[in-house]
């Protein structure tokens, strides 16, 4: 099994509005780009991850999610009225890719970037790395752990 963390937006999808969907599960599209687009074609169905909120009052791991479908041609692409719209991404030529998502469990309280950052143990994750902005990125088992030690503590 590969452990991964996948950030989003609370304000355009939660970890709130994956719990509330049908099956609880749904696709995560709007990936643009390719190093975060290559980490998803490595995600395999069972795989988990932390579902990060990013860009909002409380950045952290609001939960945990598990890769319900692998890597998959992202439909956004290719909708001119879709804000991910790429006009270079064709259904022979597919740019981007997508994976679904089920939701397993929400934390009771987040597990706060400023709570990742003081532990030594996380200071050689890619989340903390000085210019690292990708929105999937991959999660070691020792990264893991250490994040749900936290969770426990918080």
């Amino acid at each position: 099994m590969n452990y991964w963390l996948m950030k989003s937006e609370p304000k355009s999808f939660s970890i709130a509005d994956l719990q509330s969907r049908p099956k609880k599960t749904e696709h995560w599209d709007g990936v643009r780009n390719y190093q975060a687009r290559n980490f998803m074609r490595a995600m395999k169905k069972g795989d988990l991850a932390f579902f990060y909120h990013s860009s909002c009052a409380l950045p952290g791991v609001y939960g945990i999610i598990e890769i319900a479908r692998a890597a998959y041609p992202d439909h956004s692409a290719r909708d001119p009225e879709n804000h991910h719209y790429d006009p270079k991404s064709t259904p022979e030529r597919p740019l981007w890719d997508m994976v679904d998502v089920r939701f397993q469990r929400e934390f009771k309280r987040p597990v706060t970037l400023t709570a990742i950052k003081t532990q030594a143990t996380l200071k050689s994750m890619r989340l903390v790395q000085r210019g690292s902005r990708l929105s999937v990125m991959p999660v070691t088992a020792q990264e893991w752990r250490a994040i749900l030690q936290l969770e426990k503590k918080s």
